[in-house]
Parts: C-alpha cells; structure tokens; sequence
C-alpha cells in the first residue's frame, strides 16, 4: 500500500475542502458542493511515518477553474480505455480517457487497487448487542461508539493505518436480527410459491463479512428444518478480499461450519455473468446499488440535447471532464427506456420551464451546459442480467433514496473517504482511484418502472420500518425507554420487493 504517498495526499485534503476540481474545456464548468455522509463512521487516529516523495506528490494542489488548462490536444490523442481493460492494471492509469461510468466502477472495484478489494473494512461489533437492556438508544450510540473505537484499535495493534475504510451495515449492528427478519421472508415466500416441488435457492450480492448468510441458515436450521436440507445460498462477491472473509466467516465456529454444504462462494462481479438459473429463485441486494456506477449527462440549455462525460487523466494523473455530442449505446438505451417506462415524474436537469431556462442561460457569465445528472446505468444493466439469466428470480433489495450533502448535480453521489478516524468529504467524484468510496441515491420510483418495463413483474416498495415490522420481532431490539434503534435507524432505506409473478 502506498501509504507514505496517500498520507502526503490526505494532509492536503484536511487543509482544503476538496483535493481535485472538476474541469470541463471547452464546455461550461461548475464548482462541485462538499459532501458527507453519516452512514460509514470514521475516527481519529495517530500520525503515520513520513517519507518524503515529493516527486510523487508535487503536482497534488488544489485547483481554480477560472483559467482551467486547455487540455484538448492531449483529451484528442488520449486513448479510450475501459474499467473491463484496466482490470488487469496494477498501476493507476495516465494519459488516457473514459466514460464516467468506467472512471467510478475502476474506483470502486479495479482488484488491484479499487476501493473494495483494497480498501474497504466492515465494522463488526463482537457480541451482538443486548437492546432490551439498554435505557434509550443514546445509550446505544454510545455502546457502538465504544465499540467501534475497541475495534479499530485492535486492528492498529495488528497494523496501523491512518486511512483505513472502516463502515458498517444494518446486518452487522442488529445482528441476528436483521437477518432473521429476511429469513422469514425468505422461508414464508419459499413455502407459498416453490415448496415442496423446488429448492430453497437464495442469491445475495456482495456478502460483506458474510455475516447475514450465517445468520439466514442459522434460523433456517433452528426453525425451519424440513426447509434446510433444500435449502442452497449462493453469494456473488466481485472482491476476492470480501470472498475470504466470507469462507473464514463459514469456517469460524462449530454451528457455521455446518453450512458450508449449504454454500456456494462465486467470486466474480454480476456483470460478466453468463450461467442460465431455470430454477425459482431469491435475490438480496442489500446495500448494492449506491454503488453501481452511473454515466454523467448534461444537456444544452437550449436544444435540450444530452451531452455524454467522459473523463481525462493526463500525465500528471490530474482529471479534466469533457462532455460529447456522442452517446454511447449503453447510456443511449438508457434514455431511450426511461423515456419511454417512467410513468411518473422524476428530478433532471430539463424540469423547470424552457422559457425560464432560457432565461437563466442567457444571464451574463452563464454556464453552456446544465448540471450533470447521474445516470444509473449499471442498475438497467443488472436488471437485463435478472430477466435473461434469473428468469423465475425473485429480488429483495434495500438502499438510500436520499443521501444528505453529496456533490452538485442531480441524483448526484456521496464521495468521502477516511483519514485519521474521521470522515473527509470532497466534492467530485473524479479524486485518487480506490480511496474514496462514491455512493448514489437511488430513485426507487424510477427503478420500479425500469425493473417492470425490462422484466415484466409485479413490485412492492415499503420503508424499511414498515417491512421490518412484518417480518422481525421487533421487541428483540427495543430498548427500556420504548425506542428502537433498528427501526429508527435506516430511515432513508426503501424496501424493494419484485415479485417473480408477471402480471396478466
């Protein structure tokens, strides 16, 4: 790990709000708001050892768009690269370009330094905690705030880093709780569709420490078990750091080692899938989605025509963000699909009236372009994976339908990373690849009208509270004072139900 360089990187990023600046030549530039987030929590910690390479970081600065650089001539020779051809790369790339889309998923997921396979920690805290003793859920924030600081602790007696990215899910703080209610979900479903004629076949997305696949199997096997024998849990998990974790997870204790018959470990991303499932089956993406990449659009104030960005990292490994008349297909079928499935409204760039637009964009000192929004075309992507491959699957998902303070722009992320125990956020997507975690809202009215127009199912959209209430004992995680801290927590998480039943 290049800490010494990531260290000089993140010194600067604590004296300055953000440590890279959108630059958009010739086309229309637009400052990028500061963004943070509470769902990963980040701490304080000590100072790493300095090694001076200031050949390596004199060119990180903060940057005006005022006079930006005329990059142009070096964006036209640049060549076109892809996040499928940089996985092999165990440098970070210069002197090339790519889609938005591309630039977020190398990020996020690139093996070799992407913020998953590389980077990212999940908290878990030990014990599960005992709700029903506690007075009121500040006593619960205090307990996890103990527990956390206990936690990462430990991990710097093993190995001290100033910048690890340490986060955590609902699955690990309400353990087994959370995982019990899906359970039951699964197992009611299971035997009003497909018992006795099919198995139990369940897919989750991205396991994480696998902590949920055990506690699913666990109550299988406790509570239902003319259902366990049938039942197969199959996890896709794209980093193969994640895959381990989920084997030692397995091999932990007696009681989990029983499962391993259960358990199919697929370290491959959903996205290259190519294995026919004519079986019924159950998907989870829980906390998924956010993190798809997505493609940035701007549109012409005037014509309304949408402009593609694509993403310049020249020889200094600064980014510079162009838009082009040329969509590419993915992103064109995208447009083509929401225009023609959504049903009811949706924020973009082109909502308010044109007359006023135009007014606006005729102001001296005007932008050429409109905000960008963020397209999730990734999400379109997995839907067609579900309907050609998963064609009797039925999906259960969770995600953030709004996230606080992220970056300009519409349906824009969260970009943040972590630095000394606490939260550093920036206000562009396009900052060193695989140390900042960059994570969506997802607009899950528009989502159930994509999922309907590419499957053909039915679907249900509920508050994690209300779904939560139908399927956990709630009581097991409420406090003396009558609060309850998995129901209040979480609240910006929709429930996404897709039904594997196609209506008449």
């Amino acid at each position: 790990m290049d800490s010494s360089l990531l260290t000089q990187i993140f010194r600067r990023l604590l004296s300055h709000q953000t440590c890279s600046q959108l630059r958009f030549f010739p086309l229309a530039t637009g400052r990028l708001a500061a963004s943070s987030l509470g769902r990963r929590h980040y701490r304080r910690s000590k100072d790493d050892a300095q090694d001076a390479e200031d050949r390596q970081t004199s060119n990180w600065q903060q940057r005006t768009e005022i006079f930006p650089p005329n990059k142009m001539e070096e964006y036209q020779k640049a060549p076109v690269v892809t996040a499928d051809t940089l996985r092999s790369r165990r440098e970070r790339p210069r002197r090339v370009k790519m889609l938005a889309r591309d630039f977020i998923e190398d990020s996020l997921y690139n093996p070799h330094y992407g913020y998953f396979p590389k980077q990212a920690t999940i908290f878990s805290p030990g014990q599960p905690f005992d709700f029903n003793t506690m007075a009121d859920e500040p006593e619960f924030h205090k307990q996890l705030s103990e527990r956390y600081t206990a936690f990462e602790d430990e991990l710097d007696a093993k190995e001290f880093s100033e910048s690890r990215q340490l986060w955590h899910t609902p699955t690990e703080l309400f353990r087994p709780y959370y995982g019990e209610a899906i359970a039951r979900y699964l197992v009611t479903n299971y035997k009003l569709s497909h018992h006795p004629y099919h198995d139990l076949i369940i897919y989750e997305l991205g396991a994480g420490n696998g902590t949920l696949m055990v506690n699913i199997l666990d109550y299988i096997r406790d509570f239902h078990p003319d259902v366990y024998p049938r039942t197969k849990f199959k996890v896709i998990e794209i980093s193969s750091a994640l895959a381990s974790l989920q084997i030692n997870q397995l091999m932990r204790t007696a009681s989990s080692r029983g499962h391993i018959d259960h358990v199919e470990i697929i370290n491959r991303s959903i996205f290259v899938w190519d294995t026919y499932v004519p079986a019924p089956c159950f998907v989870l993406a829980l906390e998924v989605f956010d993190n798809f990449a997505h493609d940035t659009i701007r549109y012409d104030p005037f014509t309304e025509i949408p402009l593609q960005g694509t993403v310049l990292i020249d020889s200094d490994g600064n980014f510079y963000e162009f838009y082009s008349r040329e969509i590419d297909p993915v992103a064109s079928r995208f447009l083509r699909v929401r225009h023609a499935a959504c049903s009811k409204p949706f924020k973009h760039p082109l909502q308010q009236p044109r007359w006023l637009r135009k007014l606006e964009f005729s102001l001296p000192f005007a932008a050429n372009l409109t905000d960008p929004e963020y397209i999730p075309t990734r999400l379109l992507q997995f839907f067609d994976i579900l309907h050609t491959y998963f064609p009797l699957h039925q999906l259960l998902t969770s995600d953030f339908h709004f996230l606080p303070d992220s970056v300009k722009g519409y349906n824009a992320p969260v970009v943040q990373t972590r630095f000394q125990r606490r939260t550093v956020p920036v206000r562009t997507p396009y900052v060193m690849q695989g140390y900042f975690d960059i994570l969506f809202p997802t607009d899950f009215s528009m989502m159930e009208d994509l999922y309907r127009a590419v499957t053909g199912k039915l679907t249900k959209v509920t508050s994690q509270g209300d779904w939560l209430r139908r399927w956990a004992y709630t009581e097991d995680t409420q406090t003396l004072s009558g609060e309850n801290p998995m129901l209040s927590w979480y609240q910006n998480n929709p429930v996404y139900e897709m039904s594997n039943v196609t209506p008449e």
